[in-house]
């Protein structure tokens, strides 16, 4: 059993990347996840080579900060003895490989189509007769909501099975939604096009997706960010998850009719998105982040915009936290609602705030730190309960946390290099992997180049991968009015699932 270890950003050959037998890269990696809960799978994928499929496996190590991959040469006809019949946190991944290419895996608990793209393996398999589970019982009812909802919410199948109020299960049937970002990534040649892909890969991530692009393809080039990219990328990235986190409270507080809370958050989102238009043009932050250059600096005038920002900012918000954190019909909501427990965390796979509110450590800024992250020293806020409360909490001290992360950078602006160095091209037969930990949590991307440096492969993986299961989990045994505040409590990505 072989494998190779890289850090976060790192580039290798992709010879380097030891091929084992089946059985031994099965052995290798379930024991890598059964051994420690300091690891879990960051990405597990395929891609075609000469008329087989090569599989990549990435296992993250929290503890030591490094990433062991390792792969096998399987053929689209095989049948392979499923991982997730061991550790669960494989099961989506085994769905995704087997949707698009066809290998069976033996003892998969369910092997039912992932997103229903249009290169699927088997076309047969449609959206129209998605293979819901279903309990055969008279005390048993079943409840639809979606794909088509009432706001501007994304797409989606929410499929329950309850008795009385009571949710006994609930399915989620997403897939509804394609662009072929992976495909597009290799489709597209300039480089110009492929960061407006990585854009819009999830609108309310533009600053982590697009993050997690630019540092996969200033790793394949060789290319080393010098500090004023890493210093306006640290800062946007936390800018971006101070206004969703504050978006996402205004929208806890609509759920649970608060509608003060719900208007003063909605408020405070505003003049922290307004900033980044102030900042590069865009609200999302569309057009900030390019590969190998900073095209809008952080000046010293920013700075002092930004500080005027959070100084108005910051009094308001934490007044309208006190008073939605100590009001007894929002926290009857909140608690005990929609938990998690760790052993089904680590089950799972779940990442970002789904998995810290579970009492697990994991945060990309600590664990294998990027940009300037490092140097903050970051340290995860962790909560213990698993439910909807824990994940508001989270929300509630990350911003917080990420505005004196920002006070603290202002005040060492680095000065901004005319004499660039040039990015380069992409190197032949190659491997890179990127991770970021955007608001809602880990980012993955990987890409493979060619003999002549051109992508071969280009995997995306959002966190709402892993922890669209978690959402599941955590809503039985609830009663069903609770599923709004148990859903926006993760605030999962439709589009950066389907892809």
């Amino acid at each position: 059993m072989k494998y190779t270890t890289v850090i976060n950003n790192q580039c290798i050959p992709i010879s380097q990347i030891p091929e084992n037998s089946y059985d031994a890269f099965f052995e290798l990696n379930v024991g890598f996840i059964t051994d420690s809960s300091e690891r879990h799978c960051v990405n597990y994928f395929g891609y075609p080579v000469s008329g087989n499929i090569k599989l990549i496996c990435c296992i993250a190590n929290d503890q030591s900060h490094d990433i062991h991959i390792s792969s096998c040469l399987v053929k689209p006809t095989d049948i392979l003895t499923s991982m997730s019949s061991k550790i669960f946190c494989f099961e989506k991944f085994e769905r995704e490989i087997h949707e698009n290419f066809g290998i069976l895996f033996k003892g998969h608990p369910w092997l039912k189509p992932v997103r229903y793209g249009h290169d699927r393996a088997d076309t047969l398999q449609t959206i129209a007769n998605y293979p819901f589970y279903a309990i055969q019982s008279e005390e048993l009812h079943e409840v639809g909501v979606g794909p088509i909802h009432a706001g501007v919410i994304e797409p989606g199948h929410f499929r329950f099975i309850c008795n009385g109020e009571q949710i006994l299960h609930l399915e989620i049937q997403l897939g509804y939604q394609h662009r072929g970002i992976e495909s597009l990534f290799l489709r597209k040649k300039k480089l110009s096009e492929r960061v407006q892909i990585a854009e819009s890969i999830a609108g309310d991530n533009v600053v982590g997706h697009t993050l997690a692009f630019a540092a996969v393809w200033e790793s394949l080039c060789g290319f080393r960010a010098p500090e004023e990219l890493d210093f306006s990328r640290t800062i946007a990235l936390e800018l971006e998850r101070i206004a969703i986190h504050t978006g996402d409270l205004s929208a806890a507080c609509t759920d649970v009719a608060y509608q003060l809370g719900s208007a003063v958050f909605g408020r405070l989102r505003t003049p922290i998105i307004n900033f980044l238009q102030e900042w590069c043009g865009n609200r999302l932050a569309k057009g900030l982040i390019r590969p190998g250059c900073n095209q809008y600096p952080f000046t010293s005038f920013l700075a002092f915009r930004l500080k005027e920002v959070l100084d108005a900012f910051e009094p308001d918000f934490d007044e309208v936290r006190r008073e939605l954190f100590k009001m007894p019909s929002a926290l009857s909501r909140f608690e005990r609602t929609g938990t998690v427990t760790l052993a089904d965390t680590l089950s799972i796979g779940s990442v970002g705030i789904a998995a810290r509110a579970s009492g697990l450590s994991r945060d990309i800024r600590s664990s294998h730190p990027h940009a300037l992250f490092k140097g903050l020293k970051h340290a995860p806020i962790i909560k213990h309960h698993g439910d909807v409360y824990s994940r508001l909490q989270i929300r509630k001290q990350e911003v917080p946390q990420s505005i004196n992360y920002l006070r603290e950078l202002m005040h060492r602006i680095p000065e901004c290099n005319n004499d660039k160095e040039p990015l380069g091209s992409p190197e032949p037969d190659s491997f890179a992997i990127s991770l970021v930990e955007g608001w809602r949590g880990e980012i993955c991307h990987c890409a493979v180049t060619d003999t002549q440096g051109e992508l071969v492969m280009y995997k995306v993986k959002d966190p709402s991968f892993h922890n669209w299961m978690a959402l599941a989990m955590a809503v039985r045994n609830n009663e069903i009015s609770d599923f709004p505040i148990c859903n926006k409590s993760f605030n999962l990505s439709y589009c950066g699932h389907d892809l």
